[in-house]
C-alpha cells in the first residue's frame, strides 16, 4: 500500500461537476493498493497516517498528529501510485491491486480511520476526479508499506507483532 499524505489548509474532490468530499485544515491522502496488500497492512497504514506528527506545536515544531488535533482526512483512491515507468514511455500498472481488492482495502482504510474517531471524507472509487487542494507548508510525505513489509520481488508481506 502506498499513500501520499499532504498537509492541507483545504481540499475537495469534484466528480461530474459536483463536490463529493471536502475538508478544511487536515490531511489529503492519496491511496494506492498494491498486489499482495491485505487487511493487516491496511490497518497498519491507517494507524501510521493518523498518528503522523506533521502539524506544528506551540513551538513551531512538527510534533502533532491529525488524531491529536482532531482534524479530518480526505482519502482519494489513486492506483497510479503503482505506475511502473522503468521501461518505455507508457507506465504499466501490473503492481496495482485488481479493482475489487483495491476497493475493499480502500474502504477498510477509511473504516480504520473512522474507528479512531477521525472525520473522513472520500472521493469516488474509480471515478474521474478533480482534486483541489491548498497544500500547507508545503508538507508532502510518501509512505510505502513495501519499505517495511516486503517488496514486489516476492518477499512475503508480514506485519510484526506490536505487543
Amino acid at each position: 500500500m502506498r499513500v501520499i499524505i499532504q498537509r492541507v489548509l483545504s481540499s475537495h474532490v469534484v466528480v461530474e461537476e459536483k463536490t463529493v468530499g471536502a475538508i478544511k485544515k487536515g490531511l489529503l491522502v492519496l491511496l494506492g493498493v498494491g498486489q499482495g496488500d491485505d487487511q493487516a497492512i491496511c490497518t497498519y497504514m491507517a494507524d501510521r497516517v493518523a498518528g503522523l506528527r506533521i502539524f506544528s506545536d506551540s513551538d513551531g515544531k512538527m510534533n502533532l498528529s491529525a488524531i491529536q488535533l482532531e482534524l479530518p482526512i480526505l482519502v482519494v483512491s489513486q492506483f497510479t501510485l503503482y505506475a511502473d515507468v522503468h521501461r518505455g514511455r507508457r507506465p504499466g500498472f501490473t503492481d496495482a491491486a485488481p479493482p475489487d481488492l483495491a476497493k475493499t482495502l480502500y474502504d477498510c482504510f477509511c473504516s480504520e480511520l473512522r474507528k479512531m474517531n477521525i472525520a473522513v471524507e472520500n472521493g469516488i472509487f474509480q471515478a474521474d476526479m478533480k482534486v483541489h487542494l491548498v497544500n500547507d507548508g508545503p508538507v508532502t510525505i510518501l509512505i510505502d508499506s513495501d519499505d517495511k513489509f516486503g517488496d514486489k520481488f516476492g518477499s512475503k508481506k508480514t506485519i510484526p507483532d506490536r505487543s
